[in-house]
């Protein structure tokens, strides 16, 4: 590969040149207060919103109205895009204007029947229409019905993407069809040139929570009313999805392999969970070792490659289903929502899930996302084995800083080594706590020159309280489960070095 200066970065991409958004970042950054609510990037499809302020992420928390009326952004899932709201809101007008209700907008038929279903399992007694807006489905709720509805909608990441509401709006144009399947089989193509297997193992989906919302469904199918097994302590909606939209999920942090056989032999599982390495404490589980254990028991294993990344990392010679949030560190660009899910070659149900998973899937990746996302992932093992050294380098820094009081980075982590490719990194990923607790993050967080905001995985350094953003309503459950609200998430994106450093340096002395 052609050496690329440190200072100022190269994007290549391998069709004609496009404006790499969020490029600006990387030297002004939204960190102060003025920069509340700005989206993350300048794009009205961010899938981050600045929270400059350790008490902006808890005004945002708390719904206080002076805080949740200034973003022009909000991270998808959890809450709607101005588009997206867009969208719901005439569906709230067509229904009769009555804002008491709710509108929930789906790309399609099916994947609103779906929500309306799930929401009448709950609720019997719930009033719900399914409403065409503009060419999306809007499913209509009562008020008493509103949270089932926004469960669904966050959890199992089928909602509508921006891109769809902004040209269901005539806001963007719609592109040729032959144009997105263009450039989905190019993702596929390329998916399958970093995990080494063939394109017809892949799927795309609208989001990585729709990849592991169709794994869970292709399970139901095979394996049906058996609760799952999580291992480690994971992402807030990969916890929450098989627990409340499925049937159920057991959560093991840490079990020794005799606690596991047993758990395994008691519960039999529809499958194992896990993360590589886990969201935010990045430790990985022994995966060869768990999915001996689940296979000798017929049971399959599902891994989160999305921080890991399978340019760092190889999980399909031992997992039997991958899913990815292409949104993060293959996107890189922090404005495209997409996921993706891998059959592994080497899984014994490998023509049991080829052949289920066409049939459960309810929504495809649109045309508009996979053409921006094809673009936009063009140079995604540069990017990633650039993320990797910036990261390393970080928090070989930070060990040094006497105001740090533990570092956590897959480093750290033999079971993560076991699992790396050749040349392979660490990924962009690193949490810390801070000697003086949440008091001395308040103040380090506040006085941070980085861009502030959930998400990872961009070309800029974005960084949260991931604990009050994630587990808000729950801290002291998280807590119990060894993470601490005084947590800092870093996603060290493509700054020249010595610059982050410093902005690091300085908010530390601060």
């Amino acid at each position: 590969m052609r050496r690329l200066s440190r200072s100022r970065p190269r994007y290549k991409t391998k069709s004609k040149k496009i404006k790499v958004i969020g490029k600006d970042l990387l030297t002004s950054p939204l960190w102060e207060h003025k920069h509340l609510g700005e989206a993350i990037p300048s794009s009205p499809h961010a899938v981050s919103v600045a929270l400059p302020r350790w008490e902006d992420v808890i005004a945002y928390e708390e719904k206080v109205p002076s805080c949740i009326n200034m973003l022009k952004s909000i991270y998808p899932r959890f809450g709607f895009n101005p588009l997206v709201k867009e969208i719901a809101d005439k569906g709230l007008h067509l229904h009769g204007g009555d804002f008491t209700n709710s509108g929930w907008p789906f790309p399609n038929l099916n994947t609103a029947k779906k929500a309306k279903e799930y929401c009448e399992k709950i609720n019997a007694n719930a009033k719900l229409y399914i409403i065409e807006v503009c060419g999306l489905h809007c499913l209509i709720v009562d008020t008493k019905t509103t949270h089932i509805a926004k469960a669904f909608w966050q959890h199992t990441g089928l909602g509508a993407s921006s891109r769809q509401a902004a040209i269901a709006l005539n806001k963007e144009k719609l592109p040729l069809q032959s144009k997105g399947d263009e450039a989905r089989k190019s993702i596929c193509n390329r998916l399958a040139e970093i995990h080494r297997c063939d394109s017809e193992l892949i799927q795309l989906h609208p989001s990585g929570m729709a990849a592991l919302t169709t794994a869970l469904e292709a399970l139901r199918k095979f394996r049906p009313n058996n609760t799952a097994i999580q291992i480690g302590f994971p992402y807030v909606d990969v916890l929450k999805l098989p627990q409340i939209i499925f049937e159920g999920s057991e959560l093991l942090l840490n079990p020794s392999p005799k606690e596991l056989a047993k758990q395994l032999d008691q519960q039999k599982p529809s499958a194992l969970i896990v993360e590589l390495p886990s969201n935010p404490m990045l430790q990985c589980v022994d995966l060869p070792l768990i999915a001996k254990m689940a296979h000798d028991r017929g049971i399959p294993v599902i891994a989160d490659d999305t921080i890991g990344s399978a340019v760092n990392i190889d999980p399909l010679p031992f997992a039997d289903l991958v899913f990815t949030s292409l949104t993060k560190s293959f996107a890189g660009r922090g404005d495209i929502l997409a996921g993706s899910l891998i059959v592994s070659p080497s899984s014994k149900w490998k023509k049991t899930f080829q052949e289920l998973l066409p049939i459960v899937s309810v929504a495809k990746l649109s045309d508009a996302d996979a053409i921006a996302l094809e673009q936009a992932s063009a140079d995604v093992t540069y990017r990633i084995l650039k993320s990797n050294k910036a990261c390393l380098d970080l928090k070989l820094r930070l060990e040094e800083h006497p105001n740090i009081k533990r570092i956590l980075h897959p480093a750290q982590c033999p079971n993560f080594k076991s699992l790396m490719r050749h040349k392979g990194g660490f990924g962009c990923l690193l949490s810390f706590e801070l000697k003086g607790g949440v008091a001395m993050a308040e103040k380090f967080y506040n006085s941070l020159k980085v861009c502030k905001g959930p998400s990872l995985g961009t070309i800029f350094t974005l960084v949260c309280p991931y604990v009050l953003l994630a587990h808000y309503k729950e801290l002291d459950w998280a807590k119990k489960c060894g993470v601490p609200n005084s947590l800092i998430r870093v996603s060290v994106g493509l700054e020249h070095s010595e610059d982050l450093w410093d902005r690091f340096k300085k908010a530390l002395n601060s």
